[in-house]
C-alpha cells in the first residue's frame, strides 16, 4: 500500500496533482482523530463553565467596595450609645456609724459585711448610656444598683448607730448603694484605630445600712459626691475587635477637715465584639474602689470583679 499521484488538466489548460491515500492509511487517521476529539471534550466544556462563573461572578465583583481608608472603624459611627452588663464581683466592705442626737459621741464599731453580717457575693447589673454629639465629645451616664441582703445570728457585739447589738442575736441586714457616674470625655487624639481622651466626672454615692433584730431597727445612710478625673483609651486589633482601658480617680485628704474625706479609684479594662455598627458585646474586668467620712459614719467598699454586657448604638 503506497501513496497515489494523479493529475488532471482543466478546461484552461491548469494542471492538478492530487495525492491519494489508501483506504486502510485513511481509516487510521480517521480513528485516530476521533480519539483525540473524545478526550479533549472535556477540556472544551471545563472551559465553557469557567467562562459562565466569570460572568456570574462579574456583578459581584463591581458592587464590592473596599473600605475607605479614613472610614473609622466598626461600631465607631453613632450619636447614642447604651450598654447593659452583667458583674460578677468579689465585695469587701466594711461600715461604721456612731451616735447621733442624744447619742452623739458614742464610736460605732467597724463593721465586716461579710464576716459579722453574712452577706455574700451576688452579680449586680450596670446600666450606662452615652451621648455623642461631634466625635470627640462624649456625655456618659451610669447607674449601678447595689443590693445585699443576708440573715445571720452576731458573733460578737457591735455597737451601731449609737445602739449595741448583742451577741447571740438573729440579725437581718440590708444593705443598699446606689452608685451613679455622671461624666464628659474629650478625645484628644481620634483615629481610624482608636483614640486618646481624659475623662472628668462626678461620682456620687448613696448608701444606706440598716440592721434589724426583734428589739432593735437601725439604719444609717451616707450620701456622698465626688470629683473624679482620669484617662480612656482605646485600640481596634481588627476593624470590629477593641480593647478599652480606662481609670479615673480623686482622693479628698482629711487633713483638710478631719470629719469629712474619701476616695474613689475606677479602674475598667474591657474588649468589645462590634457585629456591626449598631450592636455588640463586651467582656472586661472591674474594680471599683470608694470610701467616705462623714462626721461619725464611715464606709470602705471595694468590687473586683469580671463583667459581660451588650452594647447597642445609634
Amino acid at each position: 500500500m503506497g501513496l497515489f499521484l494523479s493529475s488532471t488538466v482543466t478546461d484552461k489548460g491548469v494542471v492538478l496533482f492530487c495525492l491519494r491515500l489508501p483506504v486502510a492509511v485513511f481509516s487510521g487517521i480517521s480513528i485516530v482523530m476521533t480519539h483525540m476529539m473524545t478526550r479533549t471534550r472535556p477540556l472544551y466544556r471545563w472551559a465553557v463553565l469557567t467562562a459562565l462563573l466569570a460572568l456570574l461572578a462579574a456583578p459581584a465583583s463591581a458592587q464590592y467596595k473596599p473600605k475607605p481608608l479614613n472610614d473609622p472603624a466598626t461600631g465607631e459611627k453613632f450619636h447614642i450609645e447604651g450598654g447593659a452588663d452583667f458583674w460578677f464581683p468579689s465585695t469587701d466592705i466594711l461600715v461604721a456609724s456612731g451616735g447621733s442626737g442624744a447619742l452623739t459621741g458614742l464610736a460605732g464599731t467597724q463593721i465586716d459585711a461579710k464576716r459579722d453580717l453574712g452577706l455574700t457575693d451576688k452579680r449586680l447589673p450596670k446600666l450606662q448610656l452615652m451621648l455623642r454629639p461631634a466625635r470627640s465629645h462624649k456625655f456618659r451616664l451610669e447607674f449601678i444598683p447595689i443590693e445585699y441582703e443576708a440573715t445571720t445570728t452576731l458573733a460578737r457585739n457591735i455597737d451601731f448607730n449609737g445602739q449595741r447589738y448583742r451577741v447571740g442575736i438573729p440579725t437581718n441586714t440590708t444593705l443598699d448603694w446606689k452608685a451613679y457616674r455622671f461624666a464628659y470625655e474629650f478625645d484628644f487624639i481620634t483615629k481610624n484605630r482608636g483614640f486618646v481622651g481624659f475623662v472628668v466626672e462626678a461620682k456620687y454615692t448613696n448608701v444606706t445600712v440598716q440592721l434589724a433584730t426583734p428589739v432593735l431597727n437601725e439604719f444609717a445612710t451616707a450620701r456622698a459626691p465626688l470629683p473624679a478625673l482620669g484617662g480612656i483609651g482605646r485600640f481596634y486589633v481588627v476593624p470590629n475587635i477593641s480593647i478599652t482601658g480606662e481609670v479615673t480617680g480623686f482622693k479628698l485628704p482629711d487633713s483638710i477637715d478631719s470629719r469629712y474625706g474619701g476616695h474613689y479609684v475606677d479602674v475598667d479594662i474591657y474588649g468589645t465584639v462590634n457585629f456591626n455598627d449598631y450592636i455588640g458585646v463586651k467582656g472586661g474586668y472591674r474594680s471599683l474602689d470608694m470610701g467616705y467620712l462623714v462626721k461619725q459614719d464611715s464606709g470602705s467598699f471595694t468590687l473586683k470583679g469580671i463583667y459581660i454586657g451588650i452594647v447597642a448604638r445609634y
